[in-house]
């Protein structure tokens, strides 16, 4: 458990079969997405020394299934409460019969000790969003999926010690695959997923004195692998002078290192 009005993250699970993000204070604990099954997560949590027990709430980014599929189970399994904005919620398959707490855009509110400020990103979804989780003076900011950094993004992101970030793919591997026209102009486009490269270049930008530390997320099994996302990712912050931000990687398949902010 963290320590007073400190955050710990771990991420439970990310890339295109599911994502799901720990996060806790001394006295809450909450999931981001819930993307795999209930059972998965349980088992992920607990081979993590994490007790579902504690847990609260899941937010909800966006509507994927990747980003929902355990989230029924979850909520019947652990009576947990449920967050997403209005048409995200309207969006989940099933959603209709599940007890949302809807927050807007922009808006912050507040799980146990931790409050919650929820951003729009571009993705195509119906209205998918970021979150800059706050505790005391602990920031953490997390954008999995997002075809750009927009101005907005930048803002929320600048100022948190922990990020989770999406770096789906490299430019050039995306080209060379054997996948449709269509899906690779949908990964490159303003609203599909981030390579590693804009996902440098944004975390240079952003980040001041106070970054300290990055998850590299939703990482795409056919067009990135992990050895070369963390190059490239560590490469370009260390030529920007921030050698000193630990770049910390994920996986689809076991849970994720844990970070304090």
């Amino acid at each position: 458990m963290p320590p007073s009005s400190q955050l710990r993250v771990c991420v439970l699970a990310s890339g295109s079969s599911g994502n799901c993000i720990h996060v806790e204070s001394a006295t809450t604990a909450l999931l981001i997405d819930a993307g795999i099954s209930a059972r998965e997560t349980v088992r992920r949590m607990e081979a993590a020394s994490l007790d579902p027990a504690k847990l609260r709430a899941i937010c909800v980014s966006h509507e994927h299934t990747d980003h929902v599929a355990g989230l029924a189970q979850l909520h019947k399994k652990l009576g947990l409460m449920l967050y997403a904005n209005g048409d995200t919620a309207r969006a989940v398959r099933g959603g209709e019969d599940l007890p949302w707490n809807l927050f807007s855009d922009g808006c912050p509110f507040a799980v146990g000790d931790v409050e919650i400020l929820p951003f729009p990103l571009p993705h195509d979804a119906y209205a998918p969003v970021g979150f800059v989780l706050a505790c005391g003076a602990s920031r953490l900011g997390i954008a999995t999926d997002l075809g750009m950094p927009t101005q907005l993004a930048r803002e929320r992101l600048r100022g948190c010690q922990t990020l989770v970030l999406e770096a789906n793919h490299d430019e050039m591997l995306v080209n060379s695959s054997f996948r449709p026209w269509s899906l690779k102009q949908r990964i490159l486009g303003r609203q599909g997923h981030l390579s590693n490269e804009t996902a440098a270049a944004l975390l240079a930008d952003i980040a001041g004195d106070t970054l300290q530390q990055v998850f590299l997320a939703h990482l795409s099994r056919e067009c990135n692998n992990l050895d070369l996302a963390l190059l490239t990712v560590r490469r370009h912050l260390e030529s920007a002078g921030l050698a000193r931000i630990r770049v910390l990687p994920t996986h689809p398949d076991k849970p994720s290192d844990f970070a304090e902010c």
